[in-house]
């Protein structure tokens, strides 16, 4: 069955069973197909993409809950849209059906058809020519009359227990939902008999595209009204569940009328005899199986004594070759420690000097410009500082800077202008930005 999917407008939902939050809401499905052209040039191909954007803009301010396409040829794709409300429908079929599409690229229009989708549901002439017609049956027997709906797709942990825990669907509760239309005379849950699948080589545990777990039952009412009142308020309907958030989720259910005497006097006797068989194989099963597991464990004890004597000898080895090895082990390890520590203490001792060897440098740099400063010092106290201004005369120009000058002392120089050793020229700093 298809997967569950949210349900934001639950106005139109009917209630089925509150107390565990189930509810009945209208199936708003519909068909839409779309003719294609015949395509003339090769490799030219239409987008069903495109088509279905196509198809959601034609329905202007309102919009698909789903919109999937469910089968493509060469002539037509056809899609299935699923609207919030039944109020819906309408309008979106009058929005599309007999319009057309203009794709790009391509010159030829496209016709759209839509109509209503149309539910795969007996019908009240359905089950009464089956029964009329059907010489196996008779109509005097409950389960051979129509009286028995068949449900698939129903989401087991929307029919489980709250208080056990579990996500089993139980029978009361199964009950309890469908005894609304009518008194209910027998249900039945195949999925929950362990020797259903081995009687019938069916598996009953079916899982749907959403990853929701899903069981089939069989509700059988005591009287033909409530069978009659149950089909006509599941006709075109599908199961949503509320849950105590609020939120609310639906899927779609198969419902169907039992043709299989499933639940006649006839199929439950025949079912439990089967499931009697199967107990008393199983049983017989069980005893051989403990006989065989006894004898199994007599041999096994037997065998683990004289394992146990074998292992008693091993271990005595063992242990022994284990305390030389750790010997060996501990002489190696106090040799390994033996050799870190020295590289250690080596390691150390090369820091060490290393350290001396750096402070004397820095003690010998020291010294050194100790000496400088005073030897400058010394040269600077020496020299004699002329009483007059330093006469300056402009210098040559150089290619760097636009001007140098030339700076003597008055009474310095020889005579002749600046020239010789005596000269010092200075240049301008070179300024910010040049």
């Amino acid at each position: 069955m298809a997967a569950a999917t949210i349900v934001h407008d639950t106005s139109e939902a009917v209630e089925l069973c509150p107390a565990h939050g189930l509810y009945l809401k209208p199936i708003t499905k519909m068909t839409i197909s779309v003719a294609l052209p015949q395509l003339k040039q090769p490799g030219k191909s239409i987008s069903n993409w495109e088509v279905m954007e196509r198809l959601k803009g034609m329905v202007h301010s309102h919009q698909f809950s789903t919109l999937r396409i469910s089968k493509s040829t060469m002539d037509f794709i056809r899609f299935e849209g699923e609207v919030e409300n039944k109020s819906l429908v309408k309008c979106f079929l009058a929005c599309l059906d007999g319009k057309t599409i203009k794709l790009s690229g391509f010159s030829d229009i496209l016709k759209v058809r839509a109509a209503e989708f149309k539910v795969d549901f007996p019908t009240r002439h359905d089950w009464d020519s089956f029964f009329r017609d059907a010489k196996d049956m008779n109509e005097t027997l409950p389960g051979e009359r129509p009286d028995t709906i068949h449900l698939e797709g129903l989401p087991c942990k929307w029919f489980a227990r709250k208080e056990s825990g579990s996500e089993k669907p139980s029978e009361d509760v199964l009950v309890r939902v469908f005894e609304r239309f009518g008194e209910v005379r027998n249900v039945d849950i195949p999925m929950l008999d362990p020797y259903r699948e081995e009687m019938t080589g069916r598996n009953f545990h079916t899982f749907s595209f959403g990853g929701h777990l899903n069981f089939e039952a069989y509700v059988q009412y005591r009287e033909y009204a409530g069978f009659i009142q149950a089909m006509s308020a599941l006709r075109g309907m599908k199961l949503m569940y509320k849950g105590e958030d609020g939120k609310a989720v639906a899927c779609n259910i198969k419902v169907s009328f039992d043709s299989t005497k499933h639940l006649s006097d006839a199929s439950i006797k025949k079912r439990q005899l089967e499931r009697q068989k199967l107990q008393e194989l199983e049983q017989q099963r069980e005893e051989q199986k403990r006989r065989e597991k006894e004898a199994e464990q007599r041999q096994r004890a037997e065998e683990r004594k004289q394992k146990e004597l074998e292992e008693l000898e091993r271990e005595r080895k063992r242990e022994e070759k284990l305390r030389k090895r750790e010997q060996k082990q501990r002489d190696r390890e106090s040799r390994r420690s033996q050799r870190k520590l020295e590289k250690l203490q080596a390691q150390g001792q090369r820091r060490l000097q290393e350290k001396i060897r750096t402070e004397e440098r820095k003690l010998l740099l020291a010294q050194r410009n100790l000496q400088s400063v005073r030897l400058v010092a010394g040269l600077l106290s020496r020299a004699k500082v002329p009483r007059r201004p330093a006469r300056v005369r402009p210098g040559p120009r150089c290619r760097r800077h636009t001007h140098a000058v030339w700076l003597c002392w008055e009474g310095v120089l020889p005579p002749g202008g600046p020239q010789g050793s005596h000269v010092i020229r200075l240049r301008p700093r070179k300024l910010v930005g040049q």
